[in-house]
């Protein structure tokens, strides 16, 4: 019948089996050694198969009742103590036999994976092993060959981060409540590189900007000058959050 939908009983798609989905989250957990300028990321061990041996990302398969951001907070909380942190949903990777277990599986199983990021304070993160060894911090430079489809991940992941470095707030949600330009600074080249600003262009920039509030207080730290310590001012930046390429 013209302009109607024909069903197609032998088009290969009908016959298609609807796929039974597992749902999980990843994270990718970011910190910055601002002491030796190096960005970290977070990874565990693995102790069962599939992959037992290999290092990967924090993750966990989704709890019958439980929201994928509490699954990722939860992810944290076995991995990681932190009072200060950054997290969104990041992608969804669910491509055919990312995971060897769907094909070891009589019936069509997919494992969906739920990114997320997260940026966290390197000073004050503790790592929690609770008896079994095998999480840490690997600079990004040096990550050995990972689980699953976890290079993606991260590679995904740190793209984010350097995105949202620019163009939003990320850095303060991580940083002390007062910090010098110069703290600030080392957090940025940790991330995106000591190509991306020099000193004197990011601190013209930013003070320009005027959401950075001057507490008046200075701190001394070696030999140097006393450096001024500033606040975030969320309420100024809101002016400024529609602009493109707001630090550089």
């Amino acid at each position: 019948m013209p302009g109607k939908l024909q069903k197609n009983p032998d088009h290969p798609l009908t016959k298609l089996a609807l796929a039974d989905f597992k749902v999980g989250v990843d994270n990718v957990i970011f910190s910055v050694d601002t002491d030796q300028n190096r960005l970290l990321v977070l990874l565990v061990m693995r102790h069962q198969e599939p992959y037992m041996g290999y290092w990967s990302l924090p993750g966990t398969l989704v709890r019958q009742g439980e929201s994928l951001e509490d699954a990722a907070y939860r992810v944290l909380a076995e991995k990681i103590r932190v009072n200060h942190l950054y997290l969104e949903q990041l992608y969804t990777f669910g491509g055919p036999h990312r995971d060897p277990r769907e094909d070891a599986q009589a019936y069509d199983v997919r494992y969906l994976s739920v990114s997320h990021f997260a940026l966290v304070r390197f000073e004050e993160a503790t790592l929690i092993a609770d008896g079994v060894c095998g999480i840490a911090w690997y600079p990004l430079a040096q990550v050995p060959r990972l689980a699953f489809d976890h290079h993606q991940i991260l590679s995904y992941g740190y793209q984010r981060l350097r995105n949202k470095l620019e163009y939003s707030p990320i850095a303060f949600d991580v940083l002390p409540e007062v910090f010098t330009l110069g703290d600030l600074y080392q957090l940025y080249v940790a991330v995106l590189g000591e190509g991306f600003a020099d000193y004197s262009n990011f601190r013209a920039r930013l003070l320009k900007l005027g959401f950075l509030q001057d507490t008046g207080h200075k701190t001394s730290r070696g030999a140097g000058r006393p450096a001024s310590l500033y606040r975030f001012n969320a309420e100024a930046f809101a002016t400024c959050q529609d602009k493109p390429m707001v630090f550089i």
